[in-house]
């Protein structure tokens, strides 16, 4: 089980906005991509999901942008579960760039577990509640 998952990616071209500098909704796709990647790692790939007709979908999303990234450099988005309630949770999400050892981002999303024929919340089951650890504030990445 991984409790703190290291989603790893290099900057491309396409990342790249009019400032010369990834865009601001690109770091978005790379938090999504990083709770996807941790969720895959856990024994739960979206197609499993799917196949229960269950899942997350996010209610909010906050971005503190603190440094750009660039093209070609290797940024690391490091996840973790911060809470998990009956039908919520709260996932944090820290951006590295290892060359340097600075961070680029903070972030957190509030994410609902639903029925997806219905998208009513439900109660996130056993199963899935089981293959994910809680990491305490005082164990997060940076404390």
């Amino acid at each position: 089980m991984h409790r703190i998952y290291e989603y790893h990616h290099l900057v491309t071209e396409d990342e790249i906005d009019g400032l010369g500098h990834v865009n601001n909704v690109v770091y978005l796709k790379w938090l999504q991509d990083a709770a996807v990647a941790h969720s895959r790692a856990n024994g739960w790939p979206g197609s499993r999901y799917r196949e229960l007709k269950i899942g997350w979908v996010a209610r909010s999303h906050f971005i503190e942008y603190l440094q750009p990234a660039f093209v070609n450099e290797e940024i690391v988005v490091q996840t973790w579960i911060s809470t998990l309630q009956k039908v919520k949770s709260l996932r944090k999400y820290r951006i590295i760039r290892p060359a340097d050892s600075q961070i680029l981002v903070r972030a957190e999303t509030n994410w609902a577990f639903v029925n997806y024929e219905s998208l009513a919340p439900r109660r996130i089951p056993t199963e899935v509640s089981a293959c994910f650890s809680i990491v305490p504030e005082a164990e997060e990445p940076g404390n």
